[in-house]
């Protein structure tokens, strides 16, 4: 499989998962002529689209996702959210309930965020049993999993780059409650790391790091050296290959 990230920040986050036998859009809070140019102007092997939340830096682009003929797939709660929508192509899934696109087995599971029903996902492709975990715009994830391959998650900001920028007047205090119980800070990335089955994860990918709030050297060194695994941040551009094989 390969990872290729179009966006991934507060200015929009999209994904495509890609594959010898389709491809998945994972988020679009980009504009969809971005997508387009990400895809090369090709979009017949995107097989669907994964939503996480309703906020416009993940879902931006669904109404165009659509009419491309493209299924969307997203809570009841997120899709209720966006009423302004009416199509056949937008597909309500249920926390913990599977389902199946193509060759990936999905599992969506309840994220913690501000907003109604976000989502993320355990993405299984089956030719090769790999898993990738999608975790993004959370504070925290009460799930255990085991055997992942890649994991993809957001790591935010980092508490005491926040609270020296509220302390120095750059950041308003009033947004710190927000961020506390909508995002993944590093501390609370590193307990979840932990409190996983990283025996077989070949790969970190860290998701939606702030502009100011955040440090991408600390967080892939302080991550690498919990973990042992190889880390990278997702600026827009990076393509990862995500091969199991020859390990």
């Amino acid at each position: 499989m390969k990872l290729t990230v179009l966006g991934s920040s507060s200015k929009g986050n999209s994904y495509v998962l890609s594959s010898a036998t389709g491809s998945l859009l994972i988020e679009a809070g980009i504009p969809f002529k971005n997508i387009q140019e990400g895809l090369d102007f090709d979009l017949k092997d995107i097989a669907g689209c994964l939503i996480t939340h309703e906020h416009k830096d993940h879902s931006k682009a669904v109404k165009e996702v659509t009419l491309a003929g493209i299924d969307c797939y997203m809570s009841m709660g997120t899709l209720k959210s966006m009423e302004y929508l009416n199509s056949h192509r937008l597909m309500p899934v249920i926390s913990e309930m599977q389902f199946e696109i193509n060759d990936f087995i999905i599992l969506p599971f309840d994220t913690q965020h501000d907003c109604e029903q976000p989502l993320g996902y355990l993405i299984q492709y089956k030719p090769t049993k790999e898993k990738l975990l999608f975790l993004t715009d959370t504070y925290y994830c009460k799930y255990h999993f085991n055997k992942l391959s890649y994991i993809a998650i957001e790591c935010n900001y980092i508490k005491e780059t926040l609270d020296a920028n509220i302390e120095a007047g750059y950041i308003n205090e009033a947004m710190k409650p927000r961020l506390l119980q909508s995002h993944f800070s590093l501390e609370n990335v590193k307990n979840f790391l932990k409190a996983n089955d990283l025996s077989q994860c070949r790969k970190i990918i860290l998701l939606h790091l702030s502009d100011s709030n955040s440090s991408a050297k600390r967080m892939i060194e302080e991550i690498e050296a919990l973990t042992g695994i190889e880390t990278v941040v997702a600026d827009a551009g990076l393509e990862l290959e995500l091969e199991m094989y020859p390990y």
